[in-house]
């Protein structure tokens, strides 16, 4: 399954490990590093970094929507695809 990140921008929600703020020195770092390895999407469309999803692969993905919007977005999702065919609202 595919979440929206803003800005027309998607990712696949079975491999995001985490999804963080970017505020912390931690963080920085670790979007840094990916910065000089390559492994870093930025999809903020030049917007302030608002969270940082971690993806299976190693990458990192930027994203200038809440942490917590994100979050809804897979959770909601996840209810999606666990409701009966039925059950879904149109």
């Amino acid at each position: 399954m595919f979440i929206h990140i803003g800005f027309g921008n998607i990712v696949n929600t079975s491999k995001i490990i985490a999804i963080v703020s970017p505020e912390s020195a931690p963080v920085k770092r670790l979007v840094q590093n990916a910065k000089e390895k390559g492994v870093a999407i930025d999809a903020t469309q030049g917007r302030k970094t608002k969270s940082v999803l971690v993806m299976e692969n190693s990458q990192v993905v930027l994203s200038a929507l809440l942490p917590e919007t994100i979050a809804g977005r897979v959770q909601a999702g996840v209810e999606d695809s666990e409701a009966e065919p039925g059950e879904r609202e149109a």
